[in-house]
């Protein structure tokens, strides 16, 4: 999709870290991330799992690692996939330095609820032994209490001050391999507590809702939070938190990244919601497509419009389109040209047919 000067982001400056061979922050391109929900005990499960979010173009995965149990296992995930995981860790420290002997590429942590600094000293220890970076994740719902006690709820500033502890005791130790987090499943707390936080360092930020919601809800939610932190240029690395498969999550962070015309991944449809002078059932069609072209990875544009009020508008900026007309007589276009007409029956062959050959074309 061409980027137009209006759609034009200047991004905020932020530290490069590596996750492996991942980079997040400074120059390198806006990572989509997800997080496993079966149990971590249940390697095969997890791996496959893992596999699926990586065909869906996950670039980073988080395990969750409540026990002992799951850190072995992560010795044999992280041999199995190919893209960097994530250890979630919340309270104990041992959790944290088995993850990172067992191959876990960065911890999930709190530094503040890990213990003492001596306990702290041996996580960023074996953080540094074993190329591990960490995300300082602080989540609204599970502040300090000392902060809870001064803020009386969480809030911008809580969240804020929390991430700056936890800084704190990273910088103190000599360790600047890692990312921020202040999510919150209140868009408006979450958006003023990134855009405070933004403002006070260069550390790269992983954007988030956390606990959006539905498939649905969590959606929209997520679009509007993390959608409005990038049109400021910030933000590193995003997560849509989703009840729901994992894989949507990843789905849903290309859409917004591609909304905004940051980074695209597969076809991207522009459709008409379809009225009376539709000359074919639009709604059918794009649920259709949208399944027949889900395997296509290279970003493509095709827009399905069901009549010629605004579909050659729409056809002229997009790779493929297709405009509705009288009698079954339907147009399409190949970059915004007149290609040939197509009868209503065979729209889904004859675009899957031109999607998959652009596709092929693109990639030589």
């Amino acid at each position: 999709m061409e980027i137009r000067p209006h759609r034009i982001i200047n991004r905020r400056k932020t530290r490069k870290i590596k996750l492996g061979n991942t980079e997040v922050g400074g120059d390198s391109p806006i990572s989509v991330q997800s997080m496993t929900n079966t149990l971590t005990t249940d390697y095969k499960g997890t791996i496959n799992q893992i596999k699926e979010l990586e065909n869906a173009g996950a670039d980073i995965v988080r395990v969750s690692c409540p026990d002992e149990e799951s850190t072995k296992a992560l010795k044999v995930i992280t041999k199995e996939v190919q893209v960097p995981i994530v250890a979630d860790i919340h309270f104990h420290y041992k959790r944290a330095i088995e993850s990172a002997i067992s191959g876990a590429k960065c911890l999930r942590i709190n530094p503040g609820n890990i213990g003492s600094r001596d306990r702290i000293k041996e996580v960023i220890k074996a953080a540094k032994d074993y190329n591990c970076a960490i995300r300082i994740g602080v989540n609204a719902g599970s502040l300090e209490r000392k902060i809870l006690e001064k803020y009386k709820e969480p809030c911008p500033e809580a969240l804020i001050e929390s991430a700056k502890h936890n800084i704190e005791l990273l910088e103190e130790n000599d360790f600047l391999n890692f990312k921020i987090s202040v999510k919150s499943s209140d868009v408006f707390l979450a958006v003023k507590a990134y855009e405070g936080l933004s403002k006070l360092y260069d550390y790269p930020l992983h954007l988030g809702i956390t606990e959006a919601g539905s498939l649905f809800t969590g959606s929209i939610k997520s679009s509007i939070g993390i959608g409005k932190l990038l049109m400021q240029g910030i933000g590193d690395t995003i997560r849509v938190s989703l009840s729901a498969d994992p894989v949507e999550e990843v789905k849903a962070g290309f859409e917004i990244l591609s909304a905004l015309g940051i980074r695209s991944r597969g076809v991207q449809i522009i459709s008409c919601p379809s009225c009376a002078r539709q000359a074919f059932p639009v709604i059918d069609t794009v649920k259709v497509l949208e399944k027949k072209l889900s395997h296509i990875k290279k970003p493509l544009t095709l827009s399905i419009i069901g009549c010629v009020v605004n579909g050659p508008g729409e056809a002229a900026q997009t790779d493929i389109g297709l405009t509705g007309g009288g009698d079954g007589s339907n147009l399409l276009y190949l970059s915004g040209i007149p290609h040939n007409k197509v009868v209503s029956e065979d729209i889904i062959s004859k675009v899957v047919k031109l999607v998959e050959s652009k596709a092929k074309e693109t990639n030589s």
